[in-house]
């Protein structure tokens, strides 16, 4: 399961040209729609596809690939090699719509969370440390305990912006 950030607008402008599946239906085969606007689908190599906006505006996909001798049979088959490049671009143009952003992009995008996600764990980190050191205030320390929740929290709902932005003010506690 992946998660990519969407551009603005991005999500609202699929469900007017018919939603996810309606896209889904331009790059996948047997594509069926399932609840809440997600679908289900296939093409050459991708077994399964199945994708869906979730409530923070994000694409939260599912790929299964074929794989071992199955993967072999069908790139030995006539055609296959072909079919199999075609399935991973079919792919990158369906990321491409579906979010807004190119191949790049989406990598550009991934770095940044994984680096809010880095910032925020290194911000409870320091403060449990510095805690540790010194004499902290009981109300200084409810509040950092209270921020390192609220960080925690954030991290585990997907929310690396929130947490990063926790993470800066607990750093700005000490």
């Amino acid at each position: 399961m992946e998660t990519f950030e969407v551009k603005r607008g991005m999500v609202k402008q699929v469900n007017a040209d018919g939603g996810l599946t309606a896209l889904a239906n331009n790059y996948f085969e047997n594509v069926e729609s399932t609840e809440d606007n997600s679908f289900e689908g296939s093409f050459g190599i991708l077994a399964k596809v199945s994708g869906h906006y979730n409530e923070k505006g994000k694409l939260v996909v599912d790929v299964e690939q074929m794989k071992g001798s199955e993967l072999s049979d069908f790139l030995s088959s006539d055609g296959g090699r072909e079919k199999a490049m075609e399935s991973r671009q079919r792919w990158s143009g369906f990321l491409d719509e579906a979010t807004g952003y190119s191949a790049k992009q989406r990598g550009d995008k991934a770095k940044e969370s994984a680096k809010k996600v880095s910032k925020a764990k290194s911000a409870i980190s320091q403060a449990r440390h510095f805690m540790d050191m010194s004499d902290v205030e009981e109300s200084l320390a409810q509040q950092a305990e209270e921020l390192i929740t609220e960080i925690e929290e954030a991290l585990e709902n997907g929310d690396n912006s929130r947490a990063a932005s926790r993470g800066d003010k607990l750093g700005k506690l000490f």
